[in-house]
């Protein structure tokens, strides 16, 4: 794909990975509303008990936010919360100790802005992998962009995955079977770098 328009997403999954590898140019909504109950403040992954879906909380503003302005919530310790779920479920995988310095510090230093957030753990997955892109944003809102696939809708949690996915090795996957299109993290800490080639065509 040549350029895509993507909404932002928090630990995004291999269907949202698979495509800002695949992709030539990426450009990330920076002008839309925050949409509630979706990928852009949620990931899901593995755990002895199952899919587990990790939400950052967020400060309510108004009705309608723009999702650059969206400020993050620190009422509650869920920085502590998600990372003691992260370590307890993948610290017995074969890579979390090569990456747990890269991941680790998006959960002891606070950022204001979610939409901030988001960005900077992209690049800090992408530079995990050696990739290098470059992510612009948007500059307004369109309905119906013209000079980008539209494929906001992969950070909507009802949103079919797509792009390849073969199954991988995964920690639980003996208790509860193979789990597809769980954060790229679950990826990352179970297969390392062969990531890339389970998500690139």
């Amino acid at each position: 794909m040549p350029s895509v328009l993507l909404s932002t997403a928090y630990l995004p999954n291999l269907s949202y990975l698979s495509v800002l590898l695949n992709s030539e140019t990426i450009v990330l909504e920076a002008h839309e509303h925050f949409v509630r109950q979706s990928y852009r403040n949620r990931a899901e992954i593995l755990t002895s008990n199952g899919k587990l879906a990790l939400t950052i909380p967020l400060l309510k503003q108004s009705e309608k936010e723009i999702i650059t302005q969206k400020r993050i919530s620190y009422a509650e310790n869920w920085q502590h919360q998600h990372w003691r779920t992260i370590t307890s479920s993948y610290k017995s995988s074969p890579y979390f100790e090569f990456f747990e310095d890269d991941i680790r510090p998006f959960y002891e230093n606070k950022h204001e802005f979610l939409f901030e957030y988001n960005l900077e753990l992209i690049k800090a997955i992408l530079h995990i992998l050696r990739i290098k892109k470059e992510i612009t944003l948007t500059t307004e809102f369109e309905v119906s962009p013209k000079h980008s696939v539209d494929l906001r809708n992969l950070s909507g949690v009802n949103t079919v995955a797509t792009g390849p996915e073969k199954p991988y090795y995964q920690v639980f996957a003996n208790k509860s079977g193979f789990t597809p299109n769980l954060s790229c993290m679950d990826a990352l800490f179970n297969i390392g770098l062969e990531t890339i080639e389970l998500v690139t065509v």
